[in-house]
């Protein structure tokens, strides 16, 4: 079984909460895109875990994880990450994680262009969350990366750097007016924390083609939501990678493979970290108020979360874009404070409605268009059947489900491991 965990809005729904609870099922967990400019928050018996770069496969013994060649990797980052789990007891070797040969190196020089042009832009900015994500994506286009590989051949390695950096100083030193990269201590911050990494860096095509062979389950994880596609995302608010489950195998290793399900994720309301449209945002104390009552906070940067009320025309889109089998409904315990929950169930564009998401400029004209649903107003942390819900909650996830077009499979009710509902368990 080969499946895709992805998020179906604008990212932080709650996929490593997910991959973490239904990882059991699987042998191999492969993150295929992405760097360390997104988080994955997982609870569980040993505690609270942010990862950033590891796949939230990492957390279950006896589980193989995966770095794809999709990936762009801080090594400072990784080699922290790496620390921070043994310290809890996590141990990481070569055969709980494998390191694709293919995956770019993400520099410091990489994280500095990030902020030298985040703050050129002044009010004009991305939300970048200055991890250097765009800078590495860049230059592995231009074909001007340094890919995990490389660390494996210091020859040639010293080499292709020298060639880089003195191209890369004509935009930072000359160009930003910034202090020169140096490169002797570029390749100290490589041996520093590159030579740790040396014994997980393999070819985890032929790792994982053989694993296809002999039937193994594989659980594909997806960084941020569908909503910040390098392509079809809100573009130029989106991230610089292809977050779609249509790119899982890909960005894994195995381009041949075929994706049995996609499960895909989102919240009981909408939220959002960066700038760019937002159609269904709230404001103010109503903003405030369930920004705290979900702790929307960024997993990876800590900056304060946008949220709104449960966004329809969004979801469905991410839903179509991923082609979603089913939905995991993360946080509906978090709305029950609420009297009335507001529901986004279309947009109003220049004086039309529309239940469709729109594309380039239309979206920044879009207004919400919002009906109320009945709150339940009653704790729902303890509920693990379906039957155990209130007459209210069982409502907003019907109409949730009828109105998206896609079945609801999984609904979690707290941040606990064992805290959801499986809609379609006697």
């Amino acid at each position: 079984m080969l499946t895709a965990i992805v998020g179906i809005n604008w990212g932080d729904e709650g996929k490593g909460r997910m991959v973490d609870l239904l990882g059991s099922r699987y042998d191999i967990v492969v993150r295929y895109q992405g760097g360390n400019n997104a988080g994955h928050t997982v609870v569980n018996e040993r505690g609270k875990f942010i990862l950033n770069l590891l796949p939230s496969g990492i957390l279950r013994a006896g589980t193989v994880n995966v770095m794809g060649p999709g990936m762009v990797i801080d090594l400072a980052h990784l080699c922290k990450e790496i620390r921070g789990l043994a310290e809890k007891g996590i141990g990481i070797t070569p055969d709980n994680l494998k390191i694709s040969q293919g995956a770019v190196v993400c520099f410091p020089y990489h994280v500095r262009q990030d902020i030298l042009e985040e703050e050129r832009l002044g009010d004009r900015k991305y939300g970048s969350t200055r991890r250097g994500i765009a800078p590495v994506y860049a230059d592995k286009y231009m074909k001007k990366g340094i890919r995990m590989g490389d660390l494996l051949y210091p020859d040639t390695l010293k080499e292709k750097l020298e060639s880089i950096i003195e191209w890369k100083n004509l935009l930072i030193h000359r160009g930003y007016q910034d202090q020169a990269i140096d490169m002797d201590e570029t390749l100290k911050w490589l041996k520093v924390h590159g030579e740790p990494l040396i014994p997980f860096i393999c070819d985890v095509s032929d790792y994982l083609d053989d694993a296809v062979r002999k039937n193994k389950n594989i659980l594909f994880e997806a960084q941020l939501g569908a909503l910040r596609d390098i392509d079809y995302g809100i573009y130029p608010y989106t991230t610089s990678s292809a977050t779609l489950a249509s790119y899982a195998a890909a960005g894994a290793g195995i381009p041949g493979a075929r994706l049995d399900k996609v499960i895909g994720i989102m919240k009981a309301y909408s939220s959002c970290v960066g700038e760019g449209p937002f159609v269904a945002e709230f404001f103010g104390e109503e903003g405030s108020r369930l920004r705290e009552a979900g702790s929307e906070y960024g997993a990876a940067t800590g900056r304060p979360r946008r949220v709104g009320a449960f966004d329809i025309p969004a979801s469905r889109y991410g839903i179509k874009v991923q082609g979603a089998d089913e939905i995991a409904l993360t946080k509906l315990d978090v709305l029950s404070y609420m009297e009335k929950i507001p529901v986004c169930v279309a947009y109003e564009i220049e004086g039309e409605r529309t239940d469709r998401f729109p594309t380039g400029d239309r979206l920044l004209k879009a207004k919400p268009v919002f009906e109320l649903m009945d709150g339940w107003k009653c704790d729902i942390s303890f509920c693990r059947k379906k039957e155990d819900l209130p007459a209210a909650a069982a409502a907003y996830i019907k109409y949730i489900e009828e109105m998206t077009e896609c079945r609801i499979r999984y609904v979690s009710v707290g941040a606990e491991r064992n805290a959801y509902i499986d809609m379609e368990a006697v």
